[in-house]
């Protein structure tokens, strides 16, 4: 039984926050913040936007594009830093909303990796039989744990919902392969403590760069695939200097590359869903193609899947 995507949703807030806005909270700059990170505007949720909010809107997208109704839901994953509290889980929160009241929930806590992880987890209870239909939800409302006077991390992060319908797909499409991977000696790097994130940007950075490139590489080849087999990489959406080396390293076109960081920044769990789902509403994935997920995150953690986009049946 091969486990793929039946159906993808995304919500954003409608509150933009520019780099130009930003000039006016922190010494900072519309060139400074473009040339390093290539964000130019990110979304930011109101109070009425909670994190299990957007995560619904988003779920009930992926779940009507899937041709299902919240009933036929048997599981909720929701990846995600930014629970509206400690318990119950946003996965719960979310399953009131949309009323997928048969359905086992849970959150995952891996950052920005959260979305690969809980692919990975829902493909495991599909393809065992267990489930048949697995919600997977990315949704973050950064701007709460945000320092909005520390210049060097405020620039960086968005809110915003991205969601999947995971089911049983033909043979020839769905999840080709996958790598998962943690370092806890790199927690110190990138963490949340007092609702505050703290980064070694330098650090983050070189990590980032080097596994981006090396994981989309080793799920190819677990694949049994070549780069030459690969139509279109969905990087973690994080920073583009980051994203364009692992872009480089499978020799895609840019056009062959998800590039929504400048209109939503770094959305964490949500960023790879969002840019998925923004993807496929554009025509730019198409049925057959290869795709390549990968993302890095606190933890440090770091994650990729190989599949194949289509249900074929």
């Amino acid at each position: 039984m091969n486990t793929g995507i039946l159906g993808v949703g995304r919500y954003l807030p409608e509150k933009v926050l520019t780099n130009a806005d930003l000039e006016k909270m922190v010494d900072t700059s519309d060139e400074w913040i473009s040339t390093r990170t290539g964000i130019k505007e990110r979304r930011i949720a109101s109070d009425e936007e909670t994190t299990a909010h957007m995560g619904a809107k988003a779920a009930l997208n992926a779940i009507e594009e899937a041709g299902l109704t919240p009933e036929e839901i048997d599981m909720i994953l929701v990846a995600t830093v930014t629970p509206d509290r400690s318990f119950p889980s946003c996965a719960c929160d979310i399953q009131e909303i949309i009323g997928a009241k048969k359905a086992v929930c849970m959150d995952i806590s891996a950052a920005c990796s959260g979305f690969m992880y809980g692919m990975v987890t829902a493909q495991q209870f599909i393809t065992n039989g267990i489930y048949k239909h697995v919600l997977l939800v990315g949704t973050e409302k950064l701007s709460s744990i945000t320092d909005w006077t520390d210049r060097n991390t405020c620039v960086l992060f968005g809110d915003g919902a991205g969601a999947a319908v995971l089911g049983e797909v033909s043979d020839e499409f769905g999840i080709l392969s996958f790598e998962l991977g943690s370092d806890g000696s790199g927690g110190k790097h990138l963490y949340a403590e007092r609702d505050k994130i703290f980064m070694n940007g330098r650090e983050v950075f070189k990590f980032a760069v080097r596994q981006m490139g090396d994981s989309a590489l080793s799920v190819i080849e677990k694949a049994g695939l070549t780069k030459e087999d690969v139509n279109f990489l969905v990087p973690h959406q994080a920073n583009i200097r980051i994203m364009e080396a692992a872009r480089i390293k499978l020799d895609l076109p840019v056009e062959k590359m998800a590039t929504t960081v400048a209109k939503y920044g770094n959305t964490s769990a949500s960023s790879i869903p969002l840019a998925l789902a923004e993807e496929w509403e554009n025509g730019n994935i198409k049925d057959g193609d290869v795709l390549v997920l990968v993302g890095f995150g606190g933890g440090l953690t770091w994650g990729a899947v190989a599949l194949k986009w289509g249900k074929g049946r």
